[in-house]
């Protein structure tokens, strides 16, 4: 046998290797899958694209994966490139309720219900955090003061208009009885940038997810007033607003999406790698670890979930004078 017909029969075989479906990679070749994140480190969906990440390839589930941040309106910019990147079969990016709100208010291009839905995995709670420092002892102590002069507090979040970090403090005015326009509301790119405000005591308060404060928090740097769940969080010192007497419950999710024109046998190599990652023991450990609420649901029937989410932004943004 020729050395040229060798080479030919060897590169037919590794086509046949790699040609169909998700490949999941080795560990010294280049990265297989890539992660998008579409926002700053630190923030929500960085935390949990990478901890959804570290868990696939800690237990072997998947090689070689690179995680990648693209920045720029609270998600908008990383839409965009994934309605640009279609059909490619080794993508997938985070995503959740600040993705949805910022397409409306960017007024973006790139729509929801485009791309391919592969799984929505967690639910988490919004806070009120204050700095350490605060005058604010209580929610009700923040609540009145709020109350008497909605413009002069500073409400800092880790989202545009339209995301969690904005909705949320929206609704909880309204529910106090303020005006959700008289709010004085500040957006960072995600929550590393507004744990720095925060921090920095440029912020009267802060709503975010708090698994993002977990460390300053039990240091005592930043305190929680408050939390939007129907239970409190483990190791938060905290009253949800049902118990505190204000009517009101927020809650923010995260999943994760693939670009549109992915294979149907692609799609379901993705649902089957993130199933497969949920049910481990490590992915168990981190959502205790971050307080994070089961929320796994995939394909088709999360399909139909980001549609119920798109309608309900689109409808709560315009009852609020948002859009």
């Amino acid at each position: 046998m020729t050395r040229t017909r060798v080479l030919a029969m060897f590169a037919i075989f590794a086509l046949l290797l790699g040609g169909c479906g998700v490949t999941r990679g080795d560990e010294s070749g280049p990265p297989r899958l890539r992660m998008m994140i579409p926002n700053r480190p630190g923030g929500g969906y960085d935390l949990t694209g990478r901890a959804a990440v570290a868990v696939m390839e800690d237990t072997a589930l998947t090689k070689r994966f690179e995680v990648f941040n693209v920045t720029g309106a609270s998600g908008t910019v990383a839409m965009a490139r994934l309605m640009n990147e279609k059909g490619a079969e080794d993508l997938l990016m985070t995503m959740g309720l600040g993705v949805v709100g910022a397409l409306y208010t960017n007024k973006a291009k790139a729509k929801l219900t485009d791309a391919t839905p592969i799984a929505r995995l967690i639910e988490e709670s919004e806070g009120v955090a204050v700095p350490a420092d605060s005058p604010y002892q209580s929610i009700d102590d923040l609540i009145a003061a709020w109350k008497a002069d909605p413009g002069k507090l500073t409400v800092g979040g880790g989202s545009s208009p339209g995301g969690p970090d904005h909705l949320f403090p929206m609704e909880l005015a309204r529910t106090v009885g303020i005006q959700p326009t008289d709010v004085n509301y500040t957006p960072y790119d995600g929550g590393g940038d507004l744990l720095a405000a925060l921090l920095g005591s440029k912020l009267d308060m802060a709503t975010s997810g708090l698994g993002e404060f977990t460390e300053q928090i039990k240091e005592g740097k930043i305190k929680v007033l408050a939390v939007s769940g129907e239970k409190k969080i483990t190791g938060v010192e905290a009253p949800t607003l049902k118990d505190a007497g204000i009517d009101l419950v927020f809650i923010n999710w995260r999943g994760i999406l693939a670009p549109p024109g992915v294979s149907e046998e692609t799609k379901t190599d993705f649902i089957t790698l993130l199933t497969e990652m949920h049910a481990t023991q490590e992915w168990k450990d981190v959502l205790q670890q971050k307080d994070w609420t089961d929320a796994f649901m995939t394909g088709d029937e999360f399909g139909g979930f980001l549609k119920d989410q798109d309608d309900r932004v689109a409808t709560t943004l315009k009852e609020l004078g948002l859009v």
